[in-house]
């Protein structure tokens, strides 16, 4: 789907398939690579469900956006949605980061709550998260792009009115 809205709005893509290579080393060096040809000079991930070696994120340091399914650092990892419903929290949400060589662990540049709802399942309340991630998560990446984050230690300093 990407890759078609990509295709319609003239915008050139190129894929890395992860089986075309023989560790997650080679595979974050490949992706660094098409990022620099392609004169990137950030990235931002969606959906990517990979963990990335350090070797990109040496190439993009402080540079690599992405977007989690709650508070962080509470429920990093894959299944963080499924762990808030077991863990019986009231409140979880959604997280924006910037990535750095742990899961889910680079400085925080903005998060959004989401109550947990008593009847909610793993799928409900992932929908419900999603409504959140639409609405931050183009935010974030405008103000990135705009050069209105900075991170000083591990806390992420924005310029007034960046992400609202």
């Amino acid at each position: 789907m990407a890759l078609e809205r990509a295709a319609r709005a003239g915008i050139e893509t190129e894929v890395v398939r992860w089986q075309d290579h023989d560790d997650r080393t080679a595979f974050s060096s490949a992706v660094a690579e098409v990022v620099s040809r392609h004169g990137g000079d950030g990235v931002v991930l969606a959906g990517f469900m990979r963990v990335l070696d350090p070797v990109f994120i040496d190439r993009f340091p402080n540079r690599i956006l992405n977007i989690h399914p709650s508070l962080l650092p509470a429920f990093p990892g894959s299944s963080a949605v499924e762990a808030a419903i077991n863990h019986s929290v009231k409140v979880t949400g959604v997280t924006v980061h910037f990535v750095d060589e742990k899961v889910d662990n680079g400085p925080i540049i903005a998060q959004v709550p989401v109550e947990v709802l008593d009847d909610d399942t793993v799928d409900t309340l992932h929908r419900r998260i999603q409504v959140e991630e639409h609405r931050l998560y183009p935010k974030v990446v405008e103000a990135f792009v705009a050069g209105q984050l900075e991170v000083v230690g591990r806390t992420v300093v924005t310029r007034a009115g960046a992400v609202r």
